[in-house]
């Protein structure tokens, strides 16, 4: 069974994602901040208010306050049937307007808020959040994927190129092993344990397998497979190939969001 990584690492990957996304900016104008990110819809000033709104519930949540904050997310009702995206996209629209600057100020206080409140954490301290109660280390890794994900979004917005690491070892690991959330969520069936066997951004392997058989496989890039679980490429886009009992729907079910 693969190990679970340090909490420290995690915490020290979150942080490193926040400098890269800092560097990105760090020093932008008002044009800047208001191009539209790949996030659809979302400007660069917008993708950088949702972090910093959703970092603020990660404090609250470490701090006992996490119903009072989700209670206000938003700053309105939400419609019956209403998502996980539209909630936070409720919130963004209803902070939205705010000089790019304050934005990224609200964002960098609410990072440091909550790097300190994670770190007083022990890692399998249980936190509330979206889909239910996790693990201070999940709910950590869940941030780094979510702060990976809108670097991207950033960095595509302002015609820049990031270079993959190891950061995406816990990405890519988040993912699989929520994929029996993701197919629940989904309404499907799932017919047994999934095996990832992924090609590092150093060529090396990471192999991610269940402790019995696996009933499906997948392998190929490993940025390739963060970014299906993420939303932004189409399994069709990449070089990822699964085959098993579920190889035809697992990449259209992975995410590494609630």
């Amino acid at each position: 069974m693969q190990r679970t990584q340090p909490f420290e690492e995690i915490l020290t990957a979150l942080a490193e994602q926040d400098d890269e996304l800092d560097g990105l900016l760090a020093g932008l104008d008002e044009p800047g901040w208001a191009r539209p990110s790949r996030c659809d819809g979302w400007s660069i000033s917008d993708v950088v208010l949702h972090l910093a709104q959703t970092a603020e519930m990660t404090v609250a949540s470490a701090e006992g306050r996490f119903d009072t904050v989700t209670a206000s997310f938003g700053n309105q009702v939400a419609p019956a049937g209403a998502t996980v995206d539209d909630l936070a996209g409720r919130a963004v629209a209803a902070d939205r307007g705010r000089p790019g600057p304050e934005v990224y100020q609200r964002w960098q206080a609410a990072s440091t808020a909550q790097a300190k409140a994670l770190g007083a954490c022990e890692a399998g301290t249980r936190l509330p959040w979206v889909a239910g109660d996790m693990s201070a280390i999940s709910l950590a890794t869940t941030r780094l994927a979510e702060v990976w994900i809108h670097t991207g979004d950033v960095a595509a917005g302002l015609g820049r190129d990031l270079v993959p690491g190891d950061r995406l070892r816990p990405i890519a690991r988040l993912a699989w092993r929520t994929i029996p959330y993701a197919f629940k969520r989904a309404g499907r069936p799932l017919s047994g344990s999934v095996a990832l066997t992924l090609t590092a951004p150093d060529g090396t392997t990471w192999e991610f397998t269940p402790d019995g058989p696996a009933a499906t496989t997948v392998t190929g890039p490993a940025l390739d497979f963060c970014l299906v679980a993420a939303r932004r490429i189409p399994p069709s886009a990449t070089a990822l190939t699964a085959t098993g009992a579920d190889a035809d729907v697992v990449l259209d079910l992975v995410r590494t969001f609630a």
